[in-house]
């Protein structure tokens, strides 16, 4: 029987394209939910994030006993995460974006305004960029993938980084939750690609 995953829907992704790219990378039960039930019965959990940090975060807290199901199945039972954008930077201790607020405090950082650097580098970052892992994980791999955020992550478990006018978190993870700054359903083969190893993933 094929892994059950748990799109978590908190109006605030693009489901439908990332549906369609986690059923090109193999997913055969995707459940496009927002029933913290359904995300405690799922063998893995992919959290989309567009907009920005503090809408976000009001999203996902405006649907009752869904933050909990998300620390219980992702922190204790130790379920497959995978954060997208604004999905993985909700993953840390706060972001800074239309004022503090708290994330979900999985991964010790901040989530912050881009400021290259070289002020002739536009933000938000928007387009292909190199992935390139700094820390050994079998999911990240060497490549391009696709970025659109004005904000970015600076704190602890850096798995990955990219150069935008510096250099610039493109994922972060531990134990059994991985986050990407960019987007896999954009990032044609690199992306399905990515998906394809999270879908197989036993840690």
């Amino acid at each position: 029987m094929s892994d059950r995953v748990a799109l978590v829907d908190y109006g605030a992704g693009n489901l439908h394209s990332v549906h369609n790219a986690l059923k090109a990378a193999g997913a055969a039960q995707i459940a496009v939910t927002a029933d913290p039930a359904s995300v405690l019965a799922a063998d893995r959990i992919v959290l989309p994030g567009v907009g920005a940090f503090a809408a976000c975060m009001a999203g996902l807290v405006a649907i009752p006993d869904m933050v909990d199901a998300l620390n219980e199945a992702a922190v204790k039972r130790a379920r497959p995460f995978l954060g997208i954008c604004v999905g993985m930077q909700l993953m840390a201790t706060e972001g800074e974006e239309h004022g503090v607020t708290p994330g979900l405090g999985w991964i010790d950082g901040k989530v912050s305004a881009l400021s290259p650097a070289d002020p002739a580098i536009k933000v938000p970052h928007m387009g292909w960029n190199d992935v390139r892992p700094t820390t050994p994980h079998p999911l990240i791999k060497p490549g391009e993938a696709y970025f659109l955020h004005g904000y970015a992550f600076t704190g602890s478990d850096v798995l990955a980084t990219t150069d935008h006018g510096g250099e610039t978190v493109a994922a972060i993870g531990r134990d059994t939750m991985l986050g990407v700054q960019f987007h896999p359903e954009k990032s044609q083969r690199y992306g399905i690609e990515l998906l394809a190893r999270f879908l197989e993933w036993r840690p």
